[in-house]
């Protein structure tokens, strides 16, 4: 992991060192589509902010006018003045229509959670920074408090739908998830900043901007650090947190732009492996049960942590080359290393005892688990402006190396527990994976027309993925296994301007997932050989944008095929293709300004997700979807009321009356005023409080079924009431 990146260092060194040499300058943000997930901080706020448009500047979630699929873009100033600064980047994107759940049971920031998009889940969609897709390496999961809390994201755009060709990602069979590092400052700033709130929750941070170094060739850089600690909503459940973030840009000559990223997370939190609260629990200690202080308890607090550290690096150069070209390169890494001590069942399904010493003993049992992976990867991307429009083609190149494993624990003696059947009896699983893919792809922008833009493209996936196991998970013996999955898919969008207020959009796109590293639990992994899941979307859509009002809405049709299902049961399971599912649903956002600084925000959707040979709805898709919002900003003084709604879904399929989570609504609020210091060594002075579920809503947002019985269920709750009060100064 060290090598790839020193290697990243030594290559931003060569770069900068020829800096007097290039002759070439920032590349035209024209050259970047908005649907594109390339798209930086800058080119969003050139393509959507229309000058004098109240509305457009105010909306808490809007589309382009040049989209070419259903959007959501978050601006900067949102996550800024409506989103608490515990937040992680869940609790922004769940603002959005058919964004589902966000939630954290610890509090706010205080612990992962998930989203839903259109009812595609975590894992089935991809998320990107400044253009990068990164997830976990067993599946493209993603966990929300590592990389980058909210507070170092400087913008985010939610496309629903596989985009265009130059979309890159393992999951763009759901969408992605876009966030965007922030812009670097022209002047310089000295930042600090320190939040206190709910639970002896408290951040304290500072950034230091540079501002333009003229005498550095007009070099910018950013530096940030800050610590969050928190004893947490749940019991026993303290978090401390670490983040450390720097972005270097430089201009090479004229025509040419050099950036340079590296952020690091380290996260210390209590919390068990298989988090959730049974019932039973539920009435003996409350809907905050999560660990105690029993030794003698599987749910011990010194028994259930977790150290997670994790970086992200990358080198962008970009540049304007003669006769119309412009290269585009990425080159990157990121680490996620996570070592897990738990309690082995936290819902007390598995009583204690263990299989060493005398029979009947009351050992507590538990494990210890990893999860360390890094990726390496490079984006090229080359256009060509042609008369007729824009040419794009590229690769995306990425390799992994996974070492993961789970060890079985006597807790009581602090010793390996030799529980398994067969040897060796304390190891669960041992091994070691990687991938190596390449993505190319080619797209034309073609300009039909003045106000007809068309863009056909194509993508060629080629995926291996490889398994080295001393001991595989689900079966126990040594695997050695590899699969290649390939699939092309193509792409076709297109926008028609209507007026200067008005466009229109249509697409057709196919989408993929790469299966799981699951498939190679199994007995014989040659007989488990299914094809990447896929998507075909079908969508329409429609944005106005006026000096009050900015508005979309859009309906989508979406063919999920190859659904992987598994027959058999033990070393005889065998996963394979089989059925789909259709999603279908209408989706809307408007944000109307009133005047005397007064704006009202509304979104919503109403979402279907049912299988092919059943007709019934799929687990864990909320029907539907809708937030409301009343927002002010004017002379220093801002603030936001917002409530966002998640309908009926269910928590398993084949809709059960036992599983139905009820539809919820949390409620926020945040006020803030930010003024400009004369005569003195501090400029700007910004205040801020917030309170989250303002109305103490206390709701089941899901449901873990337990194969031991209902009784072992395991639910997760909105949490309580909580409060932040915020300060920052630039000096």
């Amino acid at each position: 992991m060290k090598n790839s990146q020193q290697q990243l260092i030594l290559a931003a060194l060569a770069l900068m060192s020829g800096a007097a040499h290039a002759q070439t300058a920032t590349p035209s943000i024209d050259d970047v589509p908005v649907s594109n997930t390339a798209l930086d901080s800058e080119a969003i706020k050139s393509r959507v902010v229309i000058t004098g448009s109240n509305a457009v500047n105010r909306a808490p979630v809007q589309a382009s006018l040049q989209a070419t699929q259903p959007q959501s873009i978050i601006t900067a100033t949102f996550i800024e003045q409506a989103v608490t600064p515990l937040a992680d980047f869940n609790a922004v994107a769940r603002i959005a229509p058919s964004v589902g759940a966000g939630l954290s049971a610890n509090g706010p920031g205080l612990g992962e959670s998930k989203v839903s998009l259109r009812g595609f889940q975590d894992g089935e969609y991809n998320v990107t920074y400044d253009g990068i897709p990164f997830g976990d390496t067993n599946n493209p999961t993603h966990h929300s408090t590592s990389y980058f809390p909210a507070r170092i994201i400087g913008g985010m755009v939610i496309e629903r739908g596989p985009g265009n060709a130059s979309n890159l990602g393992q999951a763009t069979f759901g969408g992605s998830i876009n966030l965007f590092s922030k812009e670097l400052a022209t002047e310089f700033r000295f930042s600090p900043y320190a939040t206190y709130g709910s639970w002896n929750t408290k951040i304290l941070g500072a950034e230091v901007d540079s501002g333009q170094l003229e005498q550095f060739g007009d070099a910018r850089m950013m530096f940030n650090a800050s610590r969050l600690t928190s004893d947490g909503y749940q019991t026993y459940s303290s978090v401390k947190e670490d983040n450390y973030q720097f972005k270097f840009q430089k201009p090479l000559g004229k025509d040419t732009m050099l950036t340079v990223f590296s952020t690091y997370n380290k996260i210390h939190s209590f919390v068990p492996d298989k988090a959730g609260v049974t019932l039973a629990q539920v009435a003996l200690y409350g809907k905050n049960y999560s660990l105690n202080n029993d030794k003698t308890s599987q749910n011990y607090f010194g028994y259930n942590y977790n150290d997670k550290r994790t970086d992200f690096e990358y080198i962008r150069l970009q540049s304007n080359l003669d006769g119309g070209w412009a290269i585009d390169n990425t080159l990157y890494t990121y680490a996620y290393d996570n070592n897990t001590f738990s309690g082995q069942d936290a819902s007390g399904a598995t009583a204690n005892g263990t299989k060493s010493g005398a029979a009947g003993n009351k050992n507590v049992p538990g494990y210890n688990k990893l999860n360390s992976y890094r990726v390496n990867g490079d984006i090229f991307k080359l256009t060509k402006r042609l008369d007729a429009g824009l040419l794009r083609a590229g690769v995306w190149l990425e390799s992994s190396d996974t070492e993961r494993h789970t060890f079985d624990l006597d807790w009581t003696l602090n010793v390996p527990n030799p529980k398994e059947a067969t040897a060796p009896k304390d190891v669960s699983y041992n091994q070691n994976s990687s991938w190596k893919q390449y993505q190319p792809f080619v797209e034309f922008e073609w300009a039909v027309a003045p106000q007809w833009t068309v863009t056909p493209g194509v993508k060629y996936v080629h995926f291996k993925r490889s398994l080295d196991a001393v001991v595989n998970q689900g079966t126990r013996i040594p695997t050695t296994a590899d699969q290649t999955y390939t699939t092309t898919l193509p792409f076709l969008t297109a926008n028609h301007s209507i007026n200067k207020e008005w466009s229109a959009y249509a697409q057709v796109a196919r989408g993929f997932l790469v299966p799981d590293l699951s498939m190679f639990y199994v007995n014989n992994p040659n007989l488990s050989t299914p094809k990447p899941q896929t998507s075909t979307n079908y969508q329409l859509g429609t944005v106005h944008q006026s000096g009050n009002l900015t508005f979309d809405a859009d309906v989508y049709y979406i063919d999920f095929n190859n659904k992987i299902a598994s027959t058999g049961t033990g070393n005889d399971l065998v996963y394979y293709n089989q059925g789909g599912v259709v999603y279908k649903g209408i989706e809307g956002a408007a944000t109307w300004y009133v005047g005397s600084g007064f704006s009202l925000h509304a979104n919503g959707s109403i979402n279907k997700a049912e299988a092919k040979d059943s007709g019934l709805q799929i687990a864990k898709v909320p029907k539907s979807t809708a937030a409301l919002g009343l927002l002010y900003k004017d002379h220093g003084l801002y603030g936001s009321l917002i409530a966002k709604s998640n309908g009926s879904q269910y928590a398993k399929d084949g809709e059960p009356a036992a599983y139905q989570i009820g539809a919820y609504t949390v409620t926020d609020f945040t006020a803030g005023y930010r003024w400009r210091v004369g005569g003195g060594i501090v400029k700007v002075l910004k205040v801020q409080a917030g309170v989250n579920n303002i109305f103490n809503k206390q709701d089941a947002t899901s449901i873990a079924a337990n194969s031991k019985g209902a009784a072992f269920d395991q639910y997760t709750f909105v949490p309580a009431r909580s409060w932040t009060v915020s300060l920052n100064a630039d000096f």
